[in-house]
């Protein structure tokens, strides 16, 4: 068995684009909060539909590790059918190795739909209740571990077993929907064994219980809950980090154009940075790479059609603006 550089753990779908112009944005009484509108009863027409297999965090961070140069694999379970024959073909099209995608008969491979308004998007999910165990992955460098359905909560202990029996193994987590439903108790473990850990402004005051505004404190406090390196993104604002000692903001890389669709940006963010510090770069520098696959991932449909090659991410690294760096914070 081949030992891999960065090996994803996750659940893995297809994404239906589901395009809409015949909508409208209604402004909940809670100022964040934005919801799509539609007419009741009706028949709504939708301008079109993309279909995107083999997607999903963690196959988005397996995609980007492959483009960026690392031996990447990804940990995930497929159905017996069009759907995942489709995502194993996605994958391998795109240097994953899938050695360890299952194919689990009787089961149906995820599917969700992407309701996609101007740049932005509402996605309906559902995760299949797969049978969750963790194969013989060898002795990576690197796992990332990232969103996995609500029935799959034994399957983080078994991860976290493994992560105690390999403590040369680093671990970059992401945790998706249910992870954070499950709260920071049942998951503290793999909290607290996290070189790196990400989630978004909004997902830290949920996993926090807490309505700090700032996103430097939100990731100090979320350090405080184990990860040895926290990163807060903040959309279009940016991104926060602090590794224990120093906390950073690294501002937004310039986009090449109005963003066309914005899913899969945090993703590409998220798993460039950890592919980045993978590679052996330090925290500061790795911060420099994540934006930039974030401003062109927004420019095609789905999370991995403007995923950058390392040389083409370099490339759009020296034509970077002078001021295109962290900037240390108190």
């Amino acid at each position: 068995m081949q030992d891999f550089d960065f090996v994803a753990i996750g659940d893995i779908t297809t994404d239906a684009f589901i395009k809409l112009s015949d909508a409208h944005l209604h402004k909940n009484d809670r100022e964040a909060e934005r919801e799509l509108c539609i007419r009741y009863g009706d028949k709504v027409p939708y301008d079109e539909v993309t279909l995107v297999p083999a997607v999903g965090n963690s196959p988005n961070a397996s995609v980007a590790a492959a483009k960026l140069g690392l031996k990447s694999a990804l940990v995930a379970s497929i159905g017996d059918d069009d759907f995942g024959r489709e995502d194993l073909e996605a994958l391998e099209k795109a240097g994953v190795a899938t050695d360890f995608v299952v194919k689990q008969a009787g089961k149906t491979s995820n599917y969700h739909f992407v309701l996609w308004f101007h740049a932005d998007r509402t996605i309906l999910i559902r995760h299949e209740a797969f049978d969750y165990s963790l194969p013989d992955i060898g002795e990576p460098k690197w796992i990332y571990l990232s969103s996995a359905g609500e029935h799959s909560l034994p399957f983080h202990t078994e991860v976290a077993d493994w992560l105690d029996a390999h403590p040369d193994v680093k671990l970059g987590f992401q945790p998706g929907t249910f992870q954070m439903q499950a709260g920071v108790e049942k998951l503290s473990r793999l909290y607290k064994r996290s070189d790196i850990f990400f989630c978004n402004t909004d997902e830290a005051r949920r996993i926090l219980g807490s309505d700090e505004q700032k996103g430097d404190e939100l990731a100090r406090m979320m350090h405080e809950i184990g990860p040895k390196i926290t990163v807060i993104t903040d959309g279009p604002k940016g991104a926060y980090a602090y590794d224990g000692s120093d906390a950073f903001f690294m501002p937004t890389y310039p986009d090449p154009a109005p963003p066309y669709e914005r899913t899969g940006a945090g993703d590409a963010f998220s798993s460039t940075v950890a592919c980045a510090v993978a590679l052996g770069l330090p925290l500061t520098e790795a911060l420099r790479w994540g934006p930039i696959n974030s401003a062109f991932v927004v420019q095609k449909i789905g999370a991995q059609a403007g995923l950058l090659s390392r040389e083409e991410l370099l490339s759009k690294l020296e034509q970077a603006p002078e001021d295109y760096h962290p900037i240390k914070l108190n």
